[in-house]
């Protein structure tokens, strides 16, 4: 299915537009090529910084061996150095106490060549991860968690915001597709993707629902959005039967099939997965069954669309936090 789709051009604006706009296939919203834009820029702002003697610092903090993370964090130090960032990466181990790592945590935020302090989750169970993540300096916090930031968020004040919900939006912007008066639904409420996502949306003037496991009739909500946000956790939670034809799909789950019962129901018919499935033993499917996607006016697949962007902007948050900490005026990502 994916390979009889064609990336994103300029979609037309409105919403009767864009519900009638079924004589063309979905376009699909491609993150990588996004990503690769938003990090050229972080580049040129990197050189711009090193011109005048400043390099963006990045330290991230990875406790334990869990496989997982340690090639996320990889792939984190790797781009830092692609793109001129210092990074420093620390690795205490898997029985460090929260009191040492709030120690650690102070030492980062007094250095002056950190701009940004990155936390990789999850931590041990018997560390305090709340009090971990409200240790970090707002001002270096560039996963955009700390209250203050939310604070921020919230009141439209200049601060860092967390990357998967800033990085909806730049698909969105970027794509060409209008948000301003649009009808969003946000599905799932969490302060990492949900919350954040709602208040972005509604800070570009989107008509904002949130929904969640005690939402009513949840089809009728989600068939009414212009943009749908599913950001829940469940593999191809959100059918066809749920979606408004023509409608945004904006897919921020990653969840992993290993049943080869669950792969045939998701992508029967589909020969690339069915080979990914039989080389690798897992494959990957987000939180729309990709069955939505054939209805729709656009959408982000998985892998290849939200996810991208995580990473791009980590980077524009670490230069953003360099530039708000010495004073120097931030532009959009």
């Amino acid at each position: 299915m994916l390979s009889q789709l064609h990336r994103i051009g300029i979609m037309p604006s409105g919403r009767d537009t864009m519900s009638t706009d079924m004589t063309n296939h979905p376009h699909v919203l491609d993150g990588v090529a996004i990503a690769s834009e938003i990090k050229a820029e972080v580049g040129r702002e990197v050189a711009a910084l090193s011109a005048k003697g400043i390099t963006p610092g990045l330290a991230v903090i990875l406790v334990g061996n869990v496989a997982a993370s340690e090639i996320y964090v990889r792939s984190k130090v790797k781009t830092c150095g692609e793109l001129g960032i210092f990074s420093e990466m620390l690795t205490p181990p898997e029985s460090i106490t929260t009191e040492e790592m709030l120690d650690l945590v102070a030492k980062l935020n007094a250095r002056d060549d950190i701009d940004g302090i990155l936390i990789q989750l999850p931590l041990p169970k018997h560390v305090d991860t709340k009090r971990l993540l409200e240790a970090v300096s707002p001002d270096k916090d560039v996963d955009g968690f700390h209250p203050v930031n939310a604070g921020r968020l919230q009141s439209g004040q200049p601060g860092l915001a967390p990357c998967t919900p800033a990085g909806i939006i730049e698909i969105l912007k970027r794509s060409k597709l209008p948000i301003a008066g649009q009808n969003a639904v946000v599905l799932g409420r969490s302060d990492i993707v949900g919350k954040p996502a709602a208040l972005m949306l509604l800070n570009e003037s989107a008509t904002v629902t949130v929904c969640h496991s005690k939402t009513r009739d949840l089809p009728a909500v989600t068939r009414n959005a212009d943009i749908l946000v599913a950001a829940i956790g469940r593999p191809g939670y959100v059918t066809a039967e749920m979606v408004r034809p023509g409608a945004v799909l904006i897919d921020v789950g990653i969840n992993r099939l290993t049943d080869a019962a669950d792969v045939e129901r998701f992508f029967a018919g589909d020969a690339a997965r069915a080979a990914t499935f039989a080389k690798r033993g897992s494959v990957i499917v987000g939180d729309v069954h990709p069955a939505a996607f054939a209805i729709s006016g656009a959408y982000t697949p998985v892998p290849g669309g939200v996810g991208a962007l995580t990473i791009a902007m980590l980077m524009h948050n670490t230069v953003k936090a360099a530039k708000l900490r010495r004073g120097i005026p931030v532009g959009r990502a």
